[in-house]
């Protein structure tokens, strides 16, 4: 039950990075396009990491209904 506490923790704080950095990559936009493409690619690879959690979650919640 710990572990599913963990991975909501988690999923919440890689969130909320991911939301920080696709707001910058807006905001750069206009003025640093190349910052705001490393944002954006930043952004990516937490909404990657963010996905398998999401999986991780959904495979911890199936194993405790059983």
């Amino acid at each position: 039950m710990g572990n599913t506490k963990d991975i909501k923790h988690q999923k919440s704080k890689l969130l909320t990075k991911y939301k920080e950095l696709v707001e910058q990559a807006y905001n750069l936009r206009q003025t640093d396009s190349a910052e705001s493409d490393f944002s954006e690619y930043r952004a990516i690879k937490l909404l990657n990491k963010l996905n398998k959690l999401k999986y991780l979650d959904r495979d911890a919640l199936k194993k405790s209904m059983l």
